[in-house]
Formats: structure tokens, C-alpha cells, sequence
């Protein structure tokens, strides 16, 4: 149930064209890390677009934020990301659909040249008017993929067994989208 602070569950996927406000969305992902922890980064320039019933979105992988620079510089070398070769990482979906309240969303994901079929689930909130009456959406999605089906590789034992990297990767945005303007 939806209370005061949050707009209701959506129970089907809107229509129109959706834009993103970048300022309040986010593009991120997490990996276990040396077995114990979890590794995080966000991607802090992207671009996503609700039309049609289909979501399609565009993160520019030299805009990745991380606390350390130097681990920085490798996540953008050809060990990982590779972002010379390749500076974008595409996500499109075939199908978005709500269901209880759950959203899903099958597509495709697009990182470093190669394609792989995602699965994704959350949820989808609105159409809410904001202030300076805009209209808006908010849509949260997760899914996660095997690092080798996308071309992430790389990886180094621990002296006492293991790896550093975990084989799963977890992606997620938060998304507010604004209606589009019909000049647009």
C-alpha cells in the first residue's frame, strides 16, 4: 500500500515517452569481492527512455565512480570494461510487464561488444504529478549476470584459496522518468 511519501505501484507499464532525470536516477552494479565483501560502482553519466512500452538506456563507462583512482584506471582497461574499445554499455528491453506489482523486464544487455538475454525485476510507481507539475514515473530495476557472458573476465586466486571476484554481478538502476513534452 502506498502511503504518503511514495507514489502507488503501477499496475501497467504507461504510455507515451518517458525521459530520464539524471539527477535523480542511478546506474550502478556490485560483485563479491575477495570472497568476503561486496564491491561497488556507479556509473554517473546514462542515458534511459521509456517509449512504447520499451525501455532502452545508454551508460558512457568513462563515467564510472569509484572511491580508489587507481582501481579506477583498471576497471577501465582491457582487463575489465575496456573503455577505449568500447565507451558505452547498452540495456534494451524486448518486453516490460507488471504483475503484482512486480515489474519485469526481458532485453538485452550490451557490454564490451558482446549481447547477452537479461532478466530483470522491480517495480514500477506512478504516473505522479511533481512539483512544476511534472508528470513522472520511477521505475527500479535488478538483475544479474555471469561476468563471462559480458566479457569480464579477468580475475586472480587469493593466496589461501578462492578468487578475488565473484562470478555474479548484480546491476541496478533507479530510474525517475519525466513525461516528454510533445515538442520533443
Amino acid at each position: 500500500m502506498a502511503t504518503d511519501t511514495e507514489a502507488p505501484g503501477a499496475t501497467e507499464v504507461p504510455s507515451g515517452t518517458w525521459k530520464v532525470d539524471p539527477v535523480h536516477s542511478v546506474a550502478n552494479f556490485s560483485v563479491r569481492h575477495m570472497m568476503v565483501g561486496t564491491f561497488r560502482g556507479e556509473f554517473t553519466d546514462f542515458d534511459a527512455t521509456l517509449e512504447n512500452g520499451r525501455l532502452t538506456g545508454t551508460v558512457k563507462v568513462a563515467s564510472l565512480s569509484i572511491k580508489d583512482e587507481r582501481l579506477r584506471g583498471h576497471l577501465l582497461s582491457p582487463d575489465f570494461f575496456d573503455a577505449e574499445r568500447y565507451p558505452e554499455i547498452t540495456v534494451e528491453s524486448s518486453s516490460l510487464t507488471v504483475d503484482n506489482g512486480e515489474l519485469r523486464s526481458e532485453g538485452t544487455l550490451t557490454l564490451k561488444g558482446q549481447s547477452t538475454p537479461i532478466t530483470s525485476t522491480g517495480r514500477l510507481a506512478g504516473p505522479f504529478v511533481t512539483l512544476g507539475e511534472v508528470e513522472k514515473i520511477g521505475l527500479d530495476l535488478q538483475t544479474t549476470v555471469d561476468r563471462d557472458a559480458v566479457g569480464l573476465q579477468w580475475n586472480a586466486p587469493l593466496p589461501q584459496g578462492g578468487v578475488v571476484l565473484g562470478q555474479e554481478v548484480t546491476i541496478a538502476v533507479t530510474l525517475e522518468l519525466a513525461i516528454a513534452d510533445d515538442e520533443d
